[in-house]
């Protein structure tokens, strides 16, 4: 018998089996018809109903997300891990070359670069992993990233950032995040010439949101006047326009992240021109209701929340969330002034954001000229086929009349 034959045979639904010819890399649980005594987090051979080999795969006995497609072809163990070390050595080599004005990046982005269940952020000489499946909790395969990255990053750190609650849907042993080689769990970085702290033992995500890198320097090229940053979270686009504005406010309701914003001002106030921000502890909602009753006016408004659709059944309250906010932050925009708008809920699709866009311009009464239409960073790439890769909008809009 050969290593493959004793690789684990998973069938799947003709739905299934649909989806996945369609170029998307995951099963749902509800679409296995057998897949009988599978360890966790276990490499499997796919088929359909006709028992037509669909390719290789890794699989959960916890996640709704049953299975996800590695590649096409039937491997074995003893080809895992090279597979996995070579994709990482792709992923790497594409971010070097594509990746510009920054010492920090995604490195690696799950199912967009055929690793499902892995993520790795760059902050200058700190990385951060964060393992959101069985599979790469084997302790083969976490060697394995691990060599890979002190290999190409040898004067790095590498942190093991946990999640509990991925562990716990994904049914893992409980584990505290760590160093996995390396003594730093801090560092300064540097996004377009902009400089900021990071903590890796704090923070949303990985610590920072580097998928907006190229979308704070888009911003930065139309930005004018006095501007105020909604959700400013650690100051990222309210640093970059403090550099272009005349004046520059930044709200959120989040106390400890002003806090390190104001930290990233002092950093940057130390090496070039960068005007004093006000720092504003508010709900947004709330604030941008207060300033248009008061009739206060910008130039630059940008706005960019959190998630307000997680699921498919959030859709309909999140666009009238993004409309109220993008209504009130039209109407205190002067002539010719810049709004700087995003969406990071994957469930609301690009063109279900444009049109909320246009409803709001329309119940404004302001004419909107698109300057740009804009995604995540080039270091978190789409993958055809699995839409879920593409989550970020953000729009850059100019108002005409």
């Amino acid at each position: 018998m050969s290593a493959q034959d004793s690789i684990p045979l998973t069938t799947i639904t003709p739905r299934g089996a649909q989806r996945v010819k369609t170029g998307h890399l995951w099963v749902y649980r509800s679409d296995i018809a057998s897949a009988e005594g599978i360890l966790s987090g276990a490499l499997v051979h796919v088929r359909d109903h006709r028992t037509r080999l669909l390719g290789s795969a890794l699989y959960s006995n916890a996640s709704q997300i049953a299975i996800r497609l590695l590649t096409s072809k039937a491997i074995g163990e003893e080809e895992l891990i090279p597979l996995v070390r070579q994709r990482i050595n792709d992923a790497i080599h594409f971010r070097q070359q594509n990746v510009r004005d920054s010492d920090s990046y995604r490195v690696l982005f799950s199912e967009a670069d055929l690793l499902p269940g892995l993520i790795v952020d760059k902050y200058n000489d700190v990385l951060v992993m964060q393992v959101l499946t069985q599979a790469f909790d084997r302790e083969d395969l976490r060697q394995c990233v691990a060599d890979r990255l002190r290999e190409h990053y040898s004067d790095a750190s590498l942190l093991d950032r946990v999640d509990p609650h991925i562990r716990k849907l994904e049914q893992l042993r409980p584990l505290e995040s760590r160093l996995v080689f390396g003594k730093k769990t801090s560092t300064l970085f540097t996004l377009n010439g902009v400089r900021f702290h990071f903590d890796g033992s704090s923070g949303q995500k990985t610590g920072a949101f580097l998928d907006q890198r190229e979308n704070y320097a888009a911003a930065a090229r139309y930005a004018h006047g006095e501007a105020l940053d909604c959700f400013t979270y650690q100051g990222g686009f309210a640093l970059h326009l403090a550099r272009v504005c005349s004046s520059v406010s930044a709200v959120d309701v989040s106390r400890p992240a002003l806090e390190v914003g104001e930290q990233n001002e002092q950093l940057n106030r130390d090496v070039h021109t960068c005007r004093e921000i006000d720092w504003i502890e508010a709900n947004t909602f709330d604030l941008l209701k207060d300033y248009s009753s008061a009739g206060r006016k910008y130039d630059t408004i940008v706005l960019d929340p959190p998630a307000f659709a997680k699921t498919k059944k959030a859709i309909e309250t999140a666009l009238r969330g993004y409309k109220e906010l993008n209504l009130r932050a039209l109407k205190m925009l002067r002539p010719a002034g810049v709004l700087v708008t995003c969406s990071c809920s994957f469930h609301v699709e690009e063109s279900a954001f444009a049109d909320m866009l246009t409803a709001a311009a329309v119940d404004a009464g302001r004419r909107l000229r698109i300057l740009e239409s804009r995604r995540a960073a080039i270091d978190h790439p789409v993958l055809a086929g699995v839409p879920e890769t593409s989550y970020l909008k953000c729009a850059i809009a100019q108002v005409i009349e």
